[in-house]
């Protein structure tokens, strides 16, 4: 059946009577575009025309296909061939082996087995040149530093024999922080800070050896302490920002968590090893020793700095001097969520969750009355949960906000356990998870601060955010001195951990609603699926009846 010049034709359906093709001839390779009857050539069939519609333009010759060519099946009842197209003729048996030979077996497509997932390491970012001379220097600095505290604590105790006097020792330390943290920011955002770091590790130095030079040479007094604990205290209002933005410019934003992470590692290994130096220097030598010690410990990270190769680090864009700068850094972080709402978390839960030194001196002396052995197990229990936390926060390659609140709200909810527990080694082992969640709150904070923050805001930014978590100790500390000796140690404990749980809850409800998600409640099986999905846009009527 044809029709004239011009329509197009449909392919005449098989039917019963027809005969098979010619013994020998393959068939053609059956059409992956779409539905094929079975006595379809080679080339395409036209399209089908419904009666009233108008006569589309007759198709031109299909394109060749050089790397799959096909043959075509006779049709012998049949002589339709699509429109300005060469009509197919059969010949004879003889040629059937010819076209057998053109036609090539179509080719048998094997999926691809999957990409093997990449294994991460826990200690990629040392492959960094920069930061592996920058972590190698801040192991030999961190157990300095522990040193000093401990040993400047005891000197001021046998100086005056007031443990008012250490409180005043630890105000000056930490009060700049509090009082200048924020220019400190503006600062480090507006000068080089490897040159920022250079001059306060410096500064830091002078300070360790000029307290050794007067406690060795017996001519320390108090005052000298005091001056000596503010002047550190100036040092790390631009240290402590400087250091932490100057992470991302060694390893960049792929690496920042993991350097972050190993950054904590480093710093809670030095808090196991530090405070037993001491101990050991200061019953056999003398603290002076241990402020030596710290003071050379300095040139272990100003010779590291000195060896980087520039030209591999990551600068940032660094702010011109202007006014209003230190305002312009609290709008940055007023007008963003995923920035406000972690520092208002680290704020609460380092103000009023983070006074261990409180509950657990209690808990060793008045709840199960062992004295100062298991005050330093608790702290040593601590450190490793907290070692254990970091290097797997080293593990995972980004810092999520749904891991800060899951792991905020765990650390509220073993604060409160741990302060029942009815026995001394149940107690003590509830010191390790508090101190990984304790960690991993912190080192999820800090990654995701700094990769959501402009890099010319950095250094404020992070200036806020060590004056929230360390600037609300000093406030927190007597607040949760009072509450234990007013009600016990285990109500001063479960104070806390309800504050951090319910900081925990209403950040993280903030946070969902402002991301435009909904809690989905659904089953998966036979146990119950809890998860965050997207809410539905609003519709026109909603608005209307709005």
């Amino acid at each position: 059946m044809s029709t004239g010049s011009g329509a197009a034709s449909a392919p005449a359906p098989t039917t019963a009577h027809e005969s098979p093709p010619a013994h020998g001839v393959p068939e053609a390779p059956p059409d992956t575009t779409g539905p094929r009857t079975p006595d379809a050539t080679a080339a395409a069939p036209a399209p089908l025309v419904l009666p009233g519609s108008p006569t589309p333009p007759p198709p031109g010759p299909p394109a060749p296909t050089p790397t799959e060519p096909r043959a075509t099946a006779p049709t012998p009842s049949s002589d339709v061939s699509a429109p300005d197209s060469p009509a197919v003729t059969p010949g004879p048996a003889a040629a059937a082996p010819e076209r057998a030979a053109i036609t090539p077996e179509p080719a048998a497509v094997t999926p691809e087995p999957p990409a093997p997932r990449e294994r991460v390491s826990m200690f990629r970012s040392l492959r960094v040149r920069n930061y592996r001379l920058f972590f190698v220097g801040q192991v030999v600095s961190n157990i300095g530093t522990w040193m000093q505290r401990i040993a400047q604590d005891w000197l001021v105790l046998s100086l005056t024999g007031s443990s008012t006097a250490v409180g005043v020792t630890m105000a000056l330390q930490f009060l700049p922080m509090l009082l200048f943290g924020l220019y400190g920011g503006v600062l480090v955002d507006r000068f080089p800070k490897r040159r920022l770091l250079f001059l306060t590790q410096t500064a830091m130095a002078v300070t360790g050896l000029a307290l050794a030079v007067l406690t060795l040479s017996h001519q320390v007094e108090v005052w000298h302490v005091y001056v000596a604990a503010f002047a550190v205290g100036m040092a790390t209002v631009v240290d402590n920002p400087a250091r932490q933005s100057f992470v991302s410019e060694m390893v960049g934003p792929d690496q920042l968590q993991n350097a972050v992470s190993l950054n904590s590692a480093n710093f809670q290994s030095a808090r196991l090893v530090g405070p037993a130096v001491a101990g050991v220097l200061i019953t056999t030598v003398g603290t002076g020793w241990a402020f030596l010690y710290n003071g050379l410990s300095f040139i272990a990270p100003i010779t590291g700095l000195l060896l980087m190769r520039t030209r591999e680090l990551h600068p940032t864009r660094r702010a011109p001097r202007k006014k209003g700068q230190l305002r312009e850094g609290l709008r940055h972080v007023a007008g963003r969520p995923e920035l406000l709402w972690p520092i208002v978390l680290v704020g609460f839960i380092g103000t009023f969750g983070f006074n261990f030194p409180v509950w657990l001196s209690a808990y060793a002396d008045d709840v199960f009355h062992t004295g100062a052995g298991s005050y330093s197990l608790f702290n040593t229990l601590m450190a490793v949960g907290s070692v254990a936390g970091a290097l797997l926060a080293a593990r995972r390659g980004t810092a999520r906000l749904r891991v800060l609140i899951a792991g905020a709200l765990a650390f509220g909810l073993l604060e409160i356990v741990a302060a029942l527990a009815p026995t001394y080694w149940i107690f003590a082992l509830f010191m390790v998870p508090l101190g990984m969640f304790g960690l991993t709150v912190n080192v999820t904070t800090n990654t995701a601060i700094q990769m959501a923050t402009d890099p010319v805001m950095r250094g404020r930014v992070m200036a806020l955010y060590m004056m929230v978590f360390l600037g609300g100790t000093p406030l927190g500390a007597p607040i949760a001195g009072w509450v234990t000796d007013a009600y016990g140690p285990r109500i001063g404990f479960v104070a806390g951990g309800v504050v951090s749980t319910v900081a925990a809850v209403t950040v993280g409800l903030v946070l969902i609603r402002s991301g435009g998600m909904r809690l989905s409640v659904g089953w998966q099986g036979r146990q119950p699926r809890l998860r965050f999905v997207p809410k539905p846009p609003t519709t026109e009527k909603e608005l209307v009846k709005a």
